[in-house]
């Protein structure tokens, strides 16, 4: 049985990252290191760089959201990057959402024991809660799918004129492009591509940045979207 990998030591920029917060953000380290990797969330491989790889790498997504507003962790996994973000911007409502029972169970531990108040946790695939919980103004999202993918389900997700944020690799440029016609007939209206993180992590977080217009999901969601908002107001006039 190979022996458990040992966290390290958090690096300096932790704390200027998380601030008050770097007590929990350590906390939620060991979290992931201990029962994560028990209850098969992560691979013991990434215990030993946690810190760069994963929460640092998912902290600095915080420097492109704006300040104030609703985000959707789509795909959340182990809450990576939606506690991260979390951590550092107690300014946002997150929902963290995830189809797993094992997942989201470990994610309501962690927001309950780390005081996340403005996390919730929702048990559910993307495509299945459309219209079960209000549009967003940012989706976010790491290593969940290619970027086409991943935009038929998030960006259904969003308010108009929101955004979809994905933290992407070596890729992203390339996903960028092989994704332009599925993205503009889900009504984005601008792509780029970003790089955060200067003096944090390195290389860089490079995150792809799917901006839309007045009808997140284009055609193929408006009439969907409708229905949804129509049964929301028939329950709530029962």
């Amino acid at each position: 049985m190979t022996e458990a990998a040992e966290l390290p030591p958090a690096p300096e920029q932790a704390r200027d990252v998380f601030g008050d917060r770097f007590a929990d953000a350590v906390r939620y380290a060991e979290l992931l290191a201990e029962a994560g990797v028990r209850r098969g969330l992560i691979g013991p491989r990434e215990v030993p760089r946690l810190w760069e790889r994963h929460l640092l790498n998912c902290a600095v997504l915080s420097e492109v959201v704006p300040e104030g507003v609703t985000v959707c962790d789509v795909g959340s996994g182990a809450g990576l990057p939606g506690i991260p973000l979390a951590l550092v911007r107690d300014d946002l409502k997150i929902t963290l959402l995830e189809p797993l029972l094992r997942r989201t169970t470990f994610l309501t531990e962690v927001a309950e024991l780390l005081g996340l108040d403005h996390v919730t946790v929702v048990r559910g695939r993307a495509e299945e809660v459309m219209g079960k919980i209000p549009p967003v103004h940012v989706v976010t999202a790491r290593a969940v799918a290619p970027l086409d993918r991943l935009a038929t389900w998030g960006i259904p997700l969003l308010r108009p004129y929101g955004e979809m944020l994905a933290l992407k690799g070596d890729t992203a440029e390339e996903e960028l492009k092989s994704a332009a016609t599925a993205l503009s007939k889900l009504g984005a209206v601008e792509t780029s591509i970003l790089h955060v993180g200067e003096g944090v992590v390195d290389p860089l977080s490079t995150v792809v940045r799917v901006e839309v217009g007045e009808s997140p999901g284009g055609v193929r969601f408006a009439a969907k979207r409708a229905k949804a908002a129509r049964t929301g107001r028939t329950r709530r006039r029962r």
